[in-house]
């Protein structure tokens, strides 16, 4: 049995579904109040890197990305998964590059980490700001399972209204834009 932190302990887990993107498992979980355990579906994802990236001007770099599980296309900050071993910022800027096309000399600014939803699932998304990045002629290209339908360069002022209006709704946008408002790092 894995002991965890105080309180939580980890009394079975069984597999449910496994994929080199995610895994889900039925675990029974003894917890700070309920030492008997309590049954919950678990799904464990790698890690993410989500990046904002900034140019000179100070304005940001977003991309419009088709999303079939909720049938949407959303503006987004570029992210992806870190492979295994895999160094995080350096994940980030490969994904500012195959998302977006914009590239950066300097190095990335961390903004810490977030779950992205403590309810159902493991993963954790690490927050970055790539700043003074400008366009990548040999950029690579998106991953295949990625539909990148434009990208857009918004001030501040419209990346705030935008969060506002709902027009951003996916939560590692949300979360970088506010970890940049909470830091000071947004005008």
């Amino acid at each position: 049995m894995k002991q965890d932190s105080a309180g939580w302990q980890l009394l079975h887990s069984n597999t449910l579904f496994d994929s080199p993107w995610l895994s889900v498992f039925g675990e029974k979980v003894a917890t700070p109040t309920r030492p008997q355990g309590v049954d919950w579906l678990v799904v464990r994802r790698p890690v993410a890197a989500i990046v904002a990236p900034r140019l000179p001007n100070g304005d940001f770099v977003l991309v419009q990305q088709e999303r079939a599980a909720v049938r949407l296309v959303t503006w987004e900050f570029p992210a992806g998964q870190v492979a295994i071993g895999d160094d995080i910022a350096a994940t980030a800027i490969r994904e500012m590059g195959e998302e977006a096309g914009y590239a950066t000399s300097e190095p990335l600014m961390a903004l810490g980490s977030f779950y992205p939803s403590v309810g159902f699932t493991t993963e954790i998304g690490h927050l970055f700001v790539a700043k003074n990045v400008v366009a990548a002629p040999h950029a690579l290209a998106p991953e295949s399972s990625e539909a990148i339908y434009g990208i857009c360069v918004v001030s501040p002022f419209t990346l705030r209204e935008w969060v506002a209006i709902g027009k951003i709704s996916d939560a590692n946008t949300l979360a970088l834009f506010a970890r940049l408002v909470a830091k000071g790092l947004l005008e």
